[in-house]
């Protein structure tokens, strides 16, 4: 078998072999019982938690952290500090810090801050010696956890809720929403195959261990919930729980309890407030139930609308999603107004307001760090990157598939309707024209670089949202895009509630394709080297026409060469890169000419072909964009014989 033939049949030997057995990767476990008591005139709750903490780890654990988030709403916190420190950075003419927080930490009053503070911790009954890193609680066991054994730890904490400047907090004068709490209570860091992960919070820490959340929260008889897991009293609480569309009930005491329970999930969320408005939504055929919970203003039929919408449309696209990116596992999801933008927990979202885009986009981080739970920390562009690139091809669907049939008798609907889906992104343009805007910058940074880390939030944020969707998309030029896709379905099957690295995906990714794919990690994550491929120049030489291929930039790819000719036919050359070890399949049915490697050390490469030189009008390289060349004016030749 030749050289030539053996690249064609290897990816088809791979593809057909995917490996059928799990990854095998022990995950710590915790079970969390919390019981809360909310404080709404003084904006302080006090809390009660047990937690059990299984060590499935081959390791002797001397000492647990706890995550301590509230504790950084606090004048000259690290989370203050930093945000003052990047707004001293200019980018183009703006101060880099992120606008919701600015120096508004440096302001906040005493009864104004967040904190957390712990009263009391015990390990199977026994008193823990603990001690403060701000955001990190670091507790030195008086007996160390054995492998494979399971603790009780008891916890009695205190905390008081800041006003909203990141994620967490109250009275946010955008949203009118009283409480959003997330990322509020002691949470236990996660231990990995890499030890612990004490993570300060600065700016982006979300790395958790999988467990159940056993929920209960008594707060002002008036005020209405939403949150992670299944509400287990409906039928005491009612307010669309028990059956859409039911009241609150009644009740006589001046604080009601609300108990959720929310299975192998890695956090809990929750929000209040006495004005929220529930819709639900019933998936058919045994689906999820859909929560849309959000503040209701009186005689505000636009507001009504927009959130209606948002319910349908979840209804519309969760197929979509199920069929591309794998089945949602949880019994509900819940889209609640709060926050400061859009973020992110297991089965909920909190969101400033009802758009289209922030609604798909959030709610794919139900795969994109529910499921599969990369540590955001390091791997930020597997999180958000992945969650850019799938709520890019949702918002398409969704455009695509809308029907105006239900709403045709109400103008508000329809008019609201076309506001919103005319924003939905077509593909992935922004987010490639915000990778060439940092490529071409002094910004970029490594994707290797932790998230806290980064010298600017610009740079951190093209990182992690925009080149990490292109490094999904360009993949799919790589290894073909009905490949892509194989291997998304396949990182869901062998890795959800596993935390992988990224590295584990690009081996996935390299069993389901049958192409070596390290080069491509190492080049796109590991340095900021650019992709600049051009056409140096075209003859004819004994009766055969060539056009030679230039690599300008530090970083190597195979190229797709499409030439037009002046009868309307065309020809597609495909140059597979020697470090890949294999090709991708045709796309699309295409008929192709399969070239011999190029060799990454080779700056030129030759393409032959048979026409006649005189009858080439048009040579490009890459004509479908995927492949994220910072400079495609050369990728062009456009020939007026």
């Amino acid at each position: 078998m030749n050289r030539k033939k053996a690249f064609l049949f290897l990816p088809c030997i791979f593809v057909c072999l995917i490996i059928i057995a799990q990854p095998d990767r022990w995950q710590q476990r915790v079970k969390y019982t919390m019981n809360i008591d909310m404080d709404v005139n003084t904006n302080r709750f006090k809390g009660i938690q047990k937690l059990v903490y299984t060590n499935n780890s081959p390791d002797i654990l001397n000492k647990l952290f706890y995550h301590l988030y509230f504790n950084a709403f606090q004048p000259n916190s690290s989370m203050d500090t930093r945000s003052r420190e990047l707004g001293k950075i200019l980018v183009n003419g703006r101060q880099d810090w992120d606008g919701r927080v600015k120096d508004r930490i440096s302001q906040l009053k005493d009864d104004e801050i967040g904190y957390q503070k712990i009263i009391s911790l015990k390990m199977n009954g026994v008193d823990q010696p603990f001690k403060y890193h701000e955001t990190i609680l670091e507790v030195n066991l008086t007996k160390a956890i054995t492998p494979k054994s399971t603790v009780t730890l008891d916890m009695v904490f205190e905390a008081q809720v800041p006003l909203q400047v990141r994620r967490s907090g109250r009275d946010n004068p955008t949203t009118g929403v009283r409480y959003s709490m997330s990322q509020w209570y002691p949470k236990l860091s996660e231990y990995d195959y890499e030890g612990w992960h004490p993570t300060p919070y600065v700016a982006r820490e979300f790395y958790g261990v999988w467990g159940d959340f056993d929920v209960t929260i008594s707060i002002d008889k008036t005020y209405k919930l939403g949150g992670t897991g299944v509400l287990t009293n409906a039928a005491e609480i009612g307010w669309g729980y028990d059956a859409p569309g039911t009241e609150l009930k009644l009740t006589e005491k001046l604080k009601r309890s609300w108990h959720f329970i929310g299975n192998n999930v890695h956090d809990f969320v929750w929000a209040a407030d006495p004005d929220y408005k529930h819709l639900v939504r019933k998936m058919p055929n045994g689906g999820p139930v859909l929560n849309i919970i959000y503040n209701y203003k009186e005689n505000d039929l636009k507001n009504d609308t927009a959130w209606n919408i948002i319910a349908d449309a979840a209804v519309t696209v969760l197929p979509f999603m199920e069929s591309k990116f794998g089945k949602y596992p949880y019994p509900q999801y819940s889209f609640i107004q709060g926050g400061d933008g859009g973020m992110e927990y297991p089965m909920a979202t909190l969101i400033v307001g009802p758009g289209l885009g922030t609604v798909f986009h959030e709610w794919m981080h139900s795969w994109y760090q529910m499921m599969l739970g990369t540590n955001e920390s390091m791997y930020g562009w597997m999180d958000e990157g992945f969650t850019e690139y799938a709520s890019d091809l949702v918002g398409v669907y969704y455009r695509d598939k809308v029907s105006r049939v239900k709403g045709a008798s109400n103008p508000a609907y329809i008019k609201t309707l076309d506001s919103l889906a005319a924003i939905l992104p077509l593909d992935h343009y922004s987010n490639y024209q915000s990778y060439y805007f940092i490529a071409k910058s002094e910004f970029e940074e490594p994707l290797t670089t932790h998230a806290d880390h980064f010298n600017t939030n610009v740079g951190y944020s093209v990182a992690a949202y925009s080149k990490g969707c292109v490094f999904m998309e360009q993949l799919g030029y790589i290894v073909g895009a009905a490949v892509r896709d194989k291997i998304l379905l396949e990182y869901y099957k062998q890795w959800r509630f596993k935390h992988p690295n990224a590295s584990d995906f690009v081996k996935l990714s390299e069993d389901v394709s049958g192409i070596k794919l390290d080069w491509y990690k190492e080049y796109w994550c590991s340095t900021t080297k650019k992709i600049d491929y051009g056409i140096d120049s075209l003859w004819e030489e004994n009766g055969v026409s060539k056009i030679r291929l230039k690599r300008i930039g530090q970083m190597p790819m195979p190229i797709d060469l499409q030439l037009t000719f002046k009868d309307g036919s065309t020809e597609m050359h495909y140059v597979p890169l020697n470090l890949m070890y294999g090709e991708k399949p045709a796309e699309n049915k295409q008929n192709r000419t399969v070239h011999e490697e190029w060799r990454w050390t080779h700056p030129t490469y030759v393409v032959e072909f048979k026409h006649r030189l005189t009858d080439l009008k048009k040579a490009e390289i890459d004509p479908t964009k995927r492949m994220a060349d910072v400079d495609q004016k050369n990728n062009i030749l456009e020939l007026n014989w």
